[in-house]
């Protein structure tokens, strides 16, 4: 590691957990890992990690995130990341989403895939293309434990890549039924599209980043597996969300299809 020890590691993750289980958003872990120091970043994370599993979590697959051009350039990156998705984070989309579970939640709307093979060895986009076993319309509600959203590249990725919670739809897609690319989304907040976008929004296309992060899950010793699920990123902006709303997404082709929607009902009073 160039900036963070391991000593700064795991004060950078001591300070993530305790503003997860205090509910209290903390203030960023650059000061301890530097802002740059991406090793050390991944460090914090695979500690938290770690910790929920030994805890009795279950980690079932990951998501990818900065994917989109816009938000690369507002932290100032050229890179995706990506964190660890647990069973725990599933909200069934007919159940209410815990929101006191979360503390400065976004929604945003995107592909996820479901692994039919392992992704261990050869990770070409024709390979990757073939373990897909499904696709499905998802809301990835996103999070942060870091007051004010104020991260840079290495605290979100520290922060497990500001996960939060998610919940897919119901319809079941294979490469018969659609292209990735060639999709469009809105996302409608309380009946009003509030966001919108494309297939190409996500890294060029949402098999590219799944492709990204085979790759990189593969060369750090921890490939994708059958089974797993990958949520590969926003197609759309994220929409910060409050007590009291309902977000809906809906998936077409660009020529207008439905290829599924996605339901999420977040309880409470707006204040």
């Amino acid at each position: 590691m160039t900036s963070g020890t391991l000593e700064q590691v795991s004060e950078a993750a001591d300070r993530l957990r305790a503003a997860s289980v205090d509910r209290i958003p903390c203030a960023p872990v650059r000061d301890l890992i530097g802002a740059t120091d991406v090793a050390a970043a991944y460090a914090v994370q695979l500690q938290l990690t770690q910790a929920r599993v030994a805890a009795g979590a279950k980690a079932v697959g990951h998501k990818v995130g900065l994917t989109s051009a816009v938000v690369q350039a507002q932290l100032g990156v050229d890179r995706p990341d990506f964190g660890v998705l647990f069973e725990d984070m599933q909200v069934a989309e007919c159940m209410p989403v815990p929101f006191d579970r979360l503390l400065q939640p976004k929604v945003e709307a995107e592909i996820a895939f479901v692994l039919g093979a392992d992704l261990d060895g050869d990770v070409s986009p024709a390979t990757v293309r073939a373990a897909v076993d499904h696709a499905m319309v998802a809301l990835e509600i996103v999070d942060s434990r870091i007051a004010g959203w104020d991260i840079t590249f290495c605290d979100t990725v520290a922060d497990n890549a500001s996960s939060g919670l998610f919940v897919l739809g119901a319809q079941r897609l294979t490469f018969a039924d659609f292209e990735p690319l060639d999709t469009k989304v809105t996302l409608y907040v309380d009946g009003l599209a509030t966001s919108m976008g494309t297939g190409a929004a996500c890294l060029g296309d949402p098999l590219r980043a799944l492709t990204w992060l085979a790759a990189t899950a593969r060369d750090l010793g921890d490939p994708l597996t059958a089974g797993q699920l990958v949520l590969s990123g926003a197609l759309g902006p994220m929409v910060p969300i409050r007590p009291g709303t309902q977000v809906r997404a809906e998936l077409c082709s660009n020529d207008g299809r439905p290829l599924g929607t996605v339901t999420a009902e977040f309880p409470g009073e707006q204040a």
